[in-house]
């Protein structure tokens, strides 16, 4: 692996992290923290060497006076994927993780060091053999394509063995950093067992209970919770929705050289957890209940909330190519998403993003920067009539090939290896690997009749619906934002405003609510 930079911090840094941490020192062997572990403090290197290491002793890089150790789990509380070695005599700085988020959001500048240097460094281990999850499966195995796509979703390290693993029950077996073993866990036991995600009590209680933990919903959750509403969200799958597998955000207002949808969506969760919203995830909702001043949401495994309000934010999810076999090649050489695993496997490949939306822009530019040779793939006559024009001119710049009026009937290849493809005009074109980017269908499914939705099942609301405000469903007191929402711009931060938003709309109602209430009690 090529290690990432290794950014240092100054003379001014040090000192305000000395006066919330502890100075301490080590000496030459000791381990600092280890694969498996379940927290770390921040640790500010003042003089010596420490050498980072996966659970085999290979070394992956080194850090010197004025360094910092850690990734993105000494902020999220997830499971320790390397160990820490001393390798020259240390004295160091440790700051306890909480102070160390308190710090995060009062000093601009730490905070973007460190939380850039958090994600490249996470991203780095992804490449890495042998570091974290190992999950092992055939693909044959629905479970275990559900495992990896879990584990691409959260980026979180993970190697896989297409292999039937010897003497298990039932599949995936899954090893967790440090050596437990699980026979066909959930998600959410192997979510849980990372430290990901808050646990539920079989019963809860919210002020606003927001359905998806995308753009629209973390908007909703940060400014929920900062105005004083109890506020839980609740995700099935990865904290950030899609946004969070964007390689690149380049129209995000306040950045103008751009931002990962990782690195947007990390902050966003950071920011949501600073206020005190509370963060449950993976659960997935499987109904809706309207009432009279709290509403029910009832989740999978026989948890429900109870909430004064409710703001569905769902999203959508993924369409799939209409051809014979697909699932064959899912999550081996074909993907929803070009995440650093993704782009290492289709490095110097022939490759197809197919899709005419920004996301498959930025997938194809991306692959493209890491030496794939990359051909867009849509359906339509002229790609602007879809996409930005500044990708179009990315695409472009970075050599991408664009074939229109290109639709995929069929895959070619054997045991989930791609080959080729051929297009419904009866070419025949060779690629290695597919990067579908084909629009989605709203996760809206689970609502039945709770809500009206428009023809496509995405949620009616405002005028549609003759609702009070903009955001408001036909059960006052629900609210749904984002993609999910019928009419929307399918764009991220036209997601974060609505969730924003929202929120106006929420205290709008409870206060109805309280004042109705108040005037039909007896004085």
């Amino acid at each position: 692996m090529a290690a990432p930079p290794s950014p240092t911090l100054s003379p001014s840094q040090l000192a305000t992290l000395a006066e919330l941490g502890e100075e301490r020192t080590a000496k030459v062997g000791d381990v600092l923290y280890r694969v498996g572990d379940t927290s770390y403090p921040f640790i500010a290197i003042l003089e010596g060497e420490v050498a980072i290491v996966d659970d085999a002793g290979n070394e992956i890089i080194r850090h010197g006076s004025f360094g910092f150790l850690g990734e993105l789990n000494l902020l999220s509380g997830q499971t320790v994927f390397v160990n820490a070695v001393v390798t020259q005599p240390l004295r160091y700085i440790a700051v306890d993780r909480d102070a160390l988020r308190s710090l995060l959001f009062e000093d601009g500048a730490l905070s973007d060091l460190l939380l850039s240097t958090f994600m490249a460094r996470r991203e780095a281990l992804q490449q890495v053999q042998g570091i974290g999850l190992e999950i092992i499966g055939p693909r044959s195995s629905e479970a275990t394509i559900r495992m990896l796509e879990f584990a691409r979703s959260n980026r979180l390290p993970h190697n896989w063995q297409d292999t039937l693993p010897s003497g298990a029950r039932a599949l995936p077996l899954v090893r967790l950093p440090g050596g437990v073993e699980l026979q066909g866990p959930t998600i959410g036991q192997v979510s849980r067992a990372l430290g990901i995600g808050r646990e539920l009590a079989r019963q809860e209680e919210a002020d606003l209970v927001v359905i998806g933990a995308g753009p629209a919903g973390l908007g909703a959750a940060v400014y929920g919770a900062s105005e004083g509403l109890d506020t839980l969200v609740v995700e099935s799958a990865a904290l950030g929705g899609q946004a969070g597998a964007s390689r690149r955000i380049e129209n995000y207002l306040g950045f103008p050289a751009g931002i990962s949808g990782s690195e947007l969506t990390s902050r966003a969760v950071t920011q949501a957890r600073k206020f005190g919203a509370r963060l449950a995830s993976p659960y997935r909702a499987v109904s809706l209940e309207p009432g009279n001043g709290r509403h029910v949401v009832r989740l999978e495994e026989d948890h429900e909330i109870a909430a004064r309000a409710v703001l569905l934010a769902t999203g959508a999810q993924y369409r799939r190519l209409p051809v014979d076999g697909l699932a064959d090649y899912e999550g081996l050489t074909v993907f929803y998403a070009a995440g650093p695993s993704e782009a290492q496997f289709a490095g110097a490949s022939r490759v197809a993003v197919v899709g005419g939306g920004n996301s498959a822009g930025q997938a194809a530019v991306w692959l493209a920067r890491g030496g794939a040779l990359v051909t867009l793939l849509h359906r339509r006559a002229d790609l602007r009539e879809t996409m930005s024009e500044y990708l179009v001119r990315d695409l472009d710049r970075y050599g991408v090939l664009v074939r229109d009026h290109s639709e995929i009937a069929a895959l070619h290849g054997k045991d989930g290896r791609l080959d080729a493809v051929t297009l419904k005009d009866g070419e025949h074109l060779p690629f290695s690997f597919l990067f579908l980017f084909l629009g989605a269908q709203p996760c809206t499914e689970w609502l039945d009749d709770a809500v009206a939705r428009d023809d496509d099942g995405f949620i009616l609301t405002g005028d549609a619906t003759n609702a009070e405000s903009l955001l408001e469903t036909d059960t006052p007191g629900i609210f749904a934002a984002g993609d999910v929402r019928s009419g929307s711009t399918k764009r991220c931060a036209t997601a974060v405003g609505e969730g924003a938003m929202a929120v106006a709309f929420v205290h709008a109602r409870l206060a109805a609510d309280s004042s109705t209430r108040a005037a039909s009690e007896p004085r």
